[in-house]
């Protein structure tokens, strides 16, 4: 485009010589062709403002060229304005696709975290269930245990308390104790026998 614009100034430029030429050579014939006496100095001063005029006039066509030029130069800087504006609209659309992309992975994180936490609860609940399962079997076993020792206690006071009776009846009936037992003996000896029955 700026050779096209040097080519179209030279072009203007040849044009305006030739014709600075010509308006020159048709000034000079004008002056020396009705035979009076021609005043160099007045057509020197004449060709000086012609002159001075003609490059007054290349100067304002150069500079309307290349204001026109300006034209050029705002197609280009509009050019650049929409290639911005296009690279801005694209960054921005990646941008957002990004942020879709990481939010939707925070998302599909927040949800493995709340399924790790839940599956976490029910293993935590089911832990303390057998836990609990646990040590109410181990009290049973214990009570069991327990009543049974009481049982075997109980059984055991039982057969001696009826070895003893059973050791004193003989001892009653073999005369032994018949002169040496008094009343009193006796009834503190039935009431001992009495209060060891009614423990067990």
């Amino acid at each position: 485009m700026q050779m096209h614009n040097r080519r179209h100034i030279r072009t203007i430029l040849s044009g305006l010589m030739t014709v600075a030429s010509i308006a020159a050579a048709t000034a000079a014939l004008a002056a020396g062709g009705g035979g009076h006496h021609v005043d160099s100095a007045a057509l020197m001063k004449d060709f000086g403002w012609r002159t001075v005029n003609f490059i007054v006039l290349v100067g304002i066509l150069i500079w309307a060229i290349k204001k026109a030029n300006l034209k050029g130069s705002l197609t280009e800087r509009q050019s650049q304005i929409e290639k911005n504006l296009r690279e801005a609209r694209e960054a921005r659309e990646a941008a957002e696709a990004k942020l879709k992309e990481y939010s939707e992975k925070l998302e599909k994180a927040n949800q493995e975290v709340d399924g790790l936490r839940d599956a976490m609860m029910q293993e935590a609940e089911a832990e303390k269930r057998r836990i609990i399962a646990e040590a109410q079997a181990a009290a049973a076993k214990v009570a069991a245990q327990a009543v049974q020792a009481a049982d075997q206690e109980v059984l055991k006071a039982r057969a001696e308390l009826r070895a003893e009776a059973a050791r004193l009846a003989v001892e009653l009936a073999a005369g032994k104790l018949a002169g040496a037992v008094q009343q009193a003996d006796h009834d503190r000896m039935v009431q001992d026998y009495l209060g060891k029955v009614g423990q067990l």
